[in-house]
């Protein structure tokens, strides 16, 4: 007699109940995959969201294995045994000189703002906050206090966040550090992408600002004028134990704690003081 499919001993129902169950086990595995793909897609935008809200971002450093790498080669390239003596650029002030001011020093509120230029992140709060720090500062209302650092150089190698930031003290020499800073953002390249080490390429750079490609300009950049007062204001970073780049303090508070600010949140506190 032809059994049909319990030709082998299994009952017909048999069979079918185990095609049944490999249906539902398909159907379970399937829910499970989605749920999987679900949670990592949520992951994903929570991570995005950490990313721009507020464009509270940094880019984070472990300094545990980065304080040495960055405080050995911040300011000197490969092979060179000394980076030679510490000249700040002109106009920079505060302790040892390190900070780069920009509006009037007797505005009531301070916005110190420590960067790399290689850092994506900089270049994410430069894209949100720039307008308003630029009418504030402008406006005498705020004091902007620029302080460089080059932790991306440490963690992925290379010296463009050095060069970058001697570049820019060398466009401060000559008054020029605004705009020149601004056209280092704009033209940052990607983090991986170490291309501002290329000394020709900051000179480049520096013919989309008026008046700044001169002979001593280029001649600051390309013998790393300012490589040694880079690497101390580096190690200051390291040693004033922040997490990352961007840090922006606001009368010394970091205004990243809010959870909530925004461009036009900090004009108003800023202006709010302005009024006394």
């Amino acid at each position: 007699m032809d059994l049909g499919p319990g030709r082998r001993g299994v009952p017909p129902r048999f069979v079918l109940r185990g095609v049944s169950e490999k249906n539902r086990d398909g159907k379970r595995t399937a829910r499970e995959r989605l749920a999987v793909e679900r949670e990592k897609q949520k992951s994903a935008d929570k991570r995005r969201r950490a990313l721009v809200v507020g464009a509270a971002v940094v880019c984070v450093l472990g300094l545990a294995a980065v304080i040495g790498v960055v405080a050995a080669n911040a300011g000197k390239d490969e092979g060179d045994e000394s980076a030679g003596p510490v000249v700040a650029p002109s106009g920079a002030n505060g302790e040892d000189n390190l900070v780069i001011p920009v509006g009037k020093d007797d505005a009531r509120s301070t916005l110190t703002i420590w960067e790399d230029f290689r850092c994506p992140a900089c270049k994410s709060f430069e894209t949100t906050y720039r307008p308003v720090i630029h009418e504030l500062t402008k406006g005498g209302q705020l004091r902007a206090e620029y302080r460089l650092a080059t932790i991306i150089d440490g963690n992925l190698g290379g010296t463009g966040s050095r060069n970058a930031a001697n570049a820019a003290a060398c466009a401060q020499d000559v008054g020029k550090f605004t705009e020149y800073h601004d056209v280092l953002y704009d033209n940052q390249p990607p983090e991986t992408d170490d291309a501002f080490a290329d000394n020709a390429r900051l000179i480049e750079l520096a013919g989309k600002v008026d008046g700044l490609d001169t002979p001593a300009f280029r001649k600051c950049v390309e013998d790393g004028t300012h490589n040694s007062w880079v690497a101390k204001s580096a190690e200051a970073f390291t040693k004033g134990g922040f997490s990352g780049t961007p840090t922006v303090l606001l009368n010394g508070t970091n205004i990243f704690q809010d959870q909530k600010m925004t461009p036009e949140k900090l004009k108003q506190q800023v202006q709010e003081a302005a009024q006394g």
